[in-house]
């Protein structure tokens, strides 16, 4: 909660803390771990056409780590189309629907009344049943095959079935 707090008071337009932050919670309690497993950086995405420049999002990122001495990952969706080589996105929601695998694509926000909002592009059926699923939209697998291998996601969630496709 203290993380969805910070991050709401960055003044980001359509954000949410995504990614690892929201999956790798579901899956430890999924496999019922006490202690959560370790985060590589907590992603905060957010949507801003008007405030494309990386280094924003580096002082955003340098500024919440001093804060909590934890590793920020602050990526504008709004130019993150040129580096995956797709079309502009629309939102937040849009761009999350061409990450890699389709249980990633989770946010966490916070509302005006300060109530945590869940969303995903692909609904929460994937991520409760403990699945990795490659999205249709990425018709490459190898990138796929390497986050899996890369992140060690079986090694950490022996449960977790990998589907190629949904």
């Amino acid at each position: 909660m203290a993380m969805l707090e910070l991050a709401s008071r960055q003044g980001l337009s359509d954000w949410c803390l995504a990614a690892g932050f929201v999956r790798n919670l579901v899956w430890d309690r999924l496999h019922g771990y006490r202690v959560a497993t370790g985060l590589n950086d907590i992603d905060l995405i957010h949507f801003d056409r008007n405030h494309t420049s990386e280094s924003r999002d580096r002082r955003i990122e340098q500024d919440l780590g001093r804060r909590t001495g934890l590793p920020w990952s602050v990526k504008n969706q709004a130019r993150m189309h040129e580096r995956n080589h797709d079309g502009p996105y629309a939102s937040t929601r849009d761009a999350m629907s061409y990450w890699v695998e389709i249980e990633t694509a989770v946010g966490a926000a916070l509302d005006d009344d300060g109530r945590i909002v869940l969303f995903s592009p692909f609904g929460f059926d994937a991520l409760f049943e403990l699945t990795v699923t490659l999205n249709a939209r990425r018709p490459k697998p190898e990138a796929f095959e390497q986050r899996v291998a890369g992140k060690r996601w079986l090694e950490i969630w022996p449960r977790l079935a990998v589907k190629a496709r949904p």
